[in-house]
């Protein structure tokens, strides 16, 4: 069976499979981390995956977003990412939102959900991830990414923690302008996959999360740093 290998694992089981299949699971942004979570996901059979990101497929994702080829240049990302991962596992259902998370469609989106992803690349949409899943009381993964570093953590409602907690001042990040920063493909490969694993921890509640606690890892001598927020 498809998924004799993970059910094999006593972490898992045919009851935490079941808790995979049952799952819902938003993913904020399927670009460079968004590729590998919704990846995994799929294949391990979370049963409802959740995409939002309005941006069009360029050239230059195919270095890093390995959901896309290059025949999907152009084309909407959510729509790609659907026909992709439908074809990876034809038995979970895709949900696209294909437009940009808003203060006017946070709540609407995210509440249908169990678990939030997110694998954006701006600050602000991270803070709006974290308030509304604060408020509707939903887990956020958070990671990102630069050049060869990363980050992962895990909020949850239970506690004071939240991404505000990491950046308590949001003014001047928010106001950021956005760049294109430097970024080898493996990052958000190795990121994204751990936020993966931290999804699944969470469903079927196996080993220590991350839950008010930062990963940074540096993929240049592979130190990993676990620090507790």
């Amino acid at each position: 069976m498809r998924y004799d290998r993970q059910i094999a694992m006593p972490e898992i089981g045919e009851e935490g499979q079941q808790k995979i299949v049952s799952a819902r699971v938003l993913i904020v942004g399927v670009g460079g981390l968004g590729s590998p979570v919704a990846l995994y996901l799929a294949a391990a059979g979370v049963g409802t995956i959740g995409l939002i990101d309005d941006d069009c497929v360029s050239e230059t994702n195919l270095q890093r977003q390995i959901l896309y080829d290059e025949t999907q240049i152009g084309q909407r990302k959510v729509l790609c990412a659907k026909q992709r991962l439908a074809s990876l596992n034809s038995n979970i259902t895709i949900q696209t939102h294909d437009d940009f998370l808003t203060k006017e469609n946070a709540e609407q989106i995210i509440k249908q959900y169990d678990i939030v992803v997110d694998a954006c690349d701006n600050f602000a949409t991270r803070f709006l991830i974290s308030d509304t899943c604060k408020s509707l009381r939903k887990p956020m993964i958070y990671g990102s990414i630069g050049s060869l570093d990363g980050q992962v953590a895990v909020f949850l409602h239970q506690t004071a923690v939240s991404y505000r907690t990491l950046f308590p001042d949001e003014k001047p990040l928010s106001e950021t302008t956005k760049n294109a920063s430097p970024v080898i493909g493996v990052t958000p490969a190795v990121v994204g996959s751990i936020q993966a694993n931290e999804v699944l921890k969470l469903i079927c509640g196996y080993g220590e999360s991350l839950t008010d606690k930062l990963l940074t890892i540096d993929l240049r001598d592979y130190s990993v740093f676990i620090m507790n927020l």
